[in-house]
């Protein structure tokens, strides 16, 4: 089952732009690099076939700190302390390495990229940033499906005009989540407590040292977590008229500021009933963009030219009509997402009903919770537009 899944996470879930480091069993890492291709498939190779490109940018032989993941192919990006340890131990030696590798090179991505990626309008498009830009920090909400995480990035890197990961920090909040696991606090380390400083933290002082570029802070799921906690003494200093100015941390003898080329861009599901209302500290400090269904958009109108399938045509036909009786019923808050329809491989029977019964069918169910036939009523138009 590992093998099956580091296989596919392979072909599908890396993406140009991601940091490999390149182990050697459990002991041993290798390298640090940039993937700069897709997936390959390349007959004329003695072995390996499947292959990505990847700018190795330190090569040599490090023993790997602590206990190394024991899969060939391992996602490390919530082990933050993990890859605390990585960078230290290779970056803190490159300078003892002869090397004749150049800067680290990012693919290109500029407005045009980001309108064919993500299906809004020109116009849109220059709203949104120029909110982001004005306010600092801005909120995309919308309902599931509606690639609110795949726009972030993407604006970010239209903004950037290159897909620079090294500029772009995720993380996610939800109820449990605190000022101590944001910007600092003391942990266990096995023989008391030490402080320990927080992505935020880490994330503005990299974008303080290198002021003349853009740097994004991307929370999923903001509204889930408790701002004023979380944020704490920085609450303040994320306004936008606040950038620069220093305030003295509470674990911490030192005066800190958010630099004015830190944005964040949040994320908010309109749909979620377990979400209290937003409070005014929030919306204050972020303006908010509704990110739409785009059934409609000449993006998603295109992409089902390229499909050029009857059923998959009927069935978002059949999903816009539901969105329609959703918004009367429910609120424009609740309607279903176009991104549960965007896919790079091809649409096939199997794939549609895989989509209707495993992701949309459920969403319908919570919908109308309190009345079950309607619910069933929708989905059985949504299976007739896949079997008639």
């Amino acid at each position: 089952m590992n093998a099956g899944h580091a296989l596919w996470q392979f072909a599908n879930d890396i993406s140009i732009g991601d940091i490999i480091f390149a182990k050697q069993g459990v002991n041993f890492i290798l390298g640090h690099g940039i993937v700069t291709s897709g997936y390959i498939y390349d007959p004329k190779r003695s072995e390996f076939h499947h292959i990505r490109q990847v700018n190795w940018i330190h090569k040599g032989e490090w023993e790997n700190p602590g206990h190394g993941v024991l899969k060939t192919l391992t996602d490390i990006t919530r082990y933050t302390e993990n890859i605390g340890k990585l960078e230290t131990l290779i970056l803190g030696e490159a300078a003892s390495f002869d090397q004749d590798d150049d800067e680290i090179k990012y693919a290109k991505y500029y407005e045009m990229d980001f309108l064919i990626d993500v299906y809004i309008s020109r116009g849109r498009y220059a709203a949104l940033k120029g909110l982001l830009t004005r306010k600092k920090n801005v909120i995309l909400q919308g309902v599931p499906g509606v690639g609110k995480t795949f726009a972030a990035k993407r604006l970010a890197f239209s903004i950037m005009g290159e897909k620079d990961t090294s500029r772009v920090q995720v993380v996610q909040f939800h109820q449990s989540y605190s000022y101590e696991d944001f910007v600092m606090g003391f942990r266990p380390d096995g023989n008391g407590f030490h402080l320990a400083e927080g992505p935020f933290y880490k994330f503005c002082k990299t974008a303080e040292e290198d002021d003349d570029r853009p740097y994004f802070c991307i929370i999923d799921e903001i509204n889930r977590g408790n701002l004023s906690k979380i944020f704490g003494e920085l609450l303040m200093l994320i306004e936008s008229d606040k950038r620069g100015e220093e305030i003295r941390l509470l674990y911490k003898n030192e005066m800190f500021s958010v630099p004015k080329n830190v944005h964040i861009i949040g994320m908010m599901n309109t749909a979620d009933r377990s979400l209290a209302m937003i409070d005014y500290a929030l919306r204050r400090r972020f303006a908010f963009f509704d990110m739409e269904p785009a059934f409609q958009s000449s993006g998603f109108k295109a992409r089902q030219v390229e499909i050029d399938n009857a059923k998959y045509n009927k069935l978002v036909s059949v999903v816009e009509d539901i969105n329609a009786d959703i918004e009367v019923s429910l609120g424009a808050g609740f309607r279903i997402g176009h991104s549960y329809f965007c896919m790079d491989g091809d649409v096939d029977d199997e794939w549609l009903s895989s989509v209707v019964e495993y992701e949309i069918v459920s969403l319908l169910s919570e919908y109308w919770f309190d009345d079950l036939s309607k619910a069933e009523d929708k989905v059985n138009l949504l299976r007739a537009a896949i079997n008639g």
